[in-house]
């Protein structure tokens, strides 16, 4: 179908690469954002490659390898120090044909925004409700201002508006269980290798660095916690070092070294897997569509993915915009749902919601020599669309 005209609400990851792949495809693309600028939530995340073959795909290959970290290496080590396992990801990149970029949310949404360009997108604009006919679909704003085209896609995250329209009432977000602090550091010898994911367990908590561009760990650390916890960011290095209290001299090094003003702290939920992620015109896209817990790392990736189906579909069917949009729920709805249960699966194995099963965890990874993991996560990168 051709001269498609396309608002999509919502300028993080998801929106932008969206708009990329569709301005690509030949159509007008307007995107809307509520905020008055645009600063990503988190720190830094975890692009494995399946979201990176989708930026190679969009044409953002040198960039996203300029911006994103160089890890060769996974280890894993107990709270007091000892070492579980270290391993080397090459026999990862072999199986799944492209290295991961571990990335910091704020180079990465300023590399999509520069691709799809600034002028584009219309921030302060909070979308408050949704109308469609047979011929058209048009959001309203708050302001009273309307953007009306040929389909919508609601790319606004995990509190989205589109969602509740289309779904006809609000979703429930669910706990997962944990609290995560996360930020970025300078990369240092006394904290880990330069080229290494490294995380350290034990007490059903984690503490982990990662590298990023621009010679910087991205760190987080969680922590199972009651839901409704709170402290101020003032208190971040003194919660941390309550928390983590005994725990090895890199992670206290860490804890020293971090900005407790710059330090995010997030209560991890999730939403249930939808029964729907598109009606008639419009279609949800990311978190808005599928929530997860960050556990296996694909929440950015499938943001991606729902990106460059969503195009194809788009491009491939010239029955109606209804019938492109049914074909990408129909590819996108199992894939989604499996990532959303895995995550939720693996955050409970690893933060004690049945401490026996953490425990087996712990001993297993002295085993380890790396090929469970990277069978594991290259199931999950492959089970994707681009092979």
């Amino acid at each position: 179908m051709d001269n498609l005209k396309v608002v999509i609400i919502g300028a993080g990851m998801g929106g932008l690469a969206t708009g990329i792949a569709l301005r690509q495809a030949g159509y007008e693309v307007e995107i809307y954002d509520k905020v008055s600028e645009l600063r990503p939530a988190g720190a830094g995340i975890s692009l494995w490659s399946n979201g990176v073959k989708v930026l190679n795909r969009l044409g953002l290959g040198k960039e996203i390898a300029s911006i994103g970290g160089k890890m060769e290496r996974i280890a894993y080590y107990s709270n007091t120090g000892e070492k579980l396992t270290d391993f080397s990801l090459s026999p990862l990149v072999e199986q799944v044909g492209q290295r991961p970029y571990p990335v910091s949310r704020t180079d990465l949404q300023q590399m999509l925004l520069d691709a799809f360009g600034t002028e584009n997108v219309q921030l302060n604009s909070k979308c408050v409700a949704v109308e469609q006919d047979a011929n058209s679909v048009t959001a309203i704003f708050e302001d009273g201002h309307k953007a009306t085209g040929d389909v919508l896609i609601g790319a606004d995250g995990t509190h989205s508006t589109v969602r509740r329209y289309l779904l006809g009432y609000a979703s429930e977000r669910r706990y997962v269980g944990y609290v995560n602090w996360n930020g970025l550091v300078p990369i240092s010898d006394d904290l880990a290798p330069k080229d290494s994911w490294v995380i350290y367990v034990g007490e059903h908590k984690r503490a982990s660095m990662m590298p990023v561009g621009g010679d910087r760990f991205y760190f987080f650390f969680d922590v199972p916690l009651p839901k409704g916890t709170v402290s101020e960011p003032e208190q971040r290095r003194e919660e941390l070092a309550g928390f983590f209290k005994g725990w090895a001299e890199p992670v206290q090094t860490l804890i020293q070294r971090l900005d407790p003003l710059k330090t995010n702290r997030v209560e991890i939920h999730d939403i249930e897997p939808l029964e729907k992620l598109a009606q008639g015109r419009v279609a949800l896209l990311g978190d808005a569509g599928h929530s997860t817990a960050p556990d296996l790392g694909q929440g950015g990736c499938q943001a991606m993915e729902d990106a460059l189906v969503l195009a194809n579909c788009l491009l491939t069917t010239n029955l109606s915009v209804e019938d492109a949009l049914k074909r990408y729920e129909a590819a996108r709805k199992e894939r989604t749902a499996q990532v959303i249960l895995g995550a939720r699966k693996r955050s409970d194995m690893t933060h004690g919601k049945d401490p026996e099963k953490t425990q087996q965890w712990y001993s297993a990874l002295k085993d380890e020599d790396g090929s469970d993991i990277i069978a594991a996560i290259s199931k999950t990168i492959l089970a994707g669309p681009l092979h």
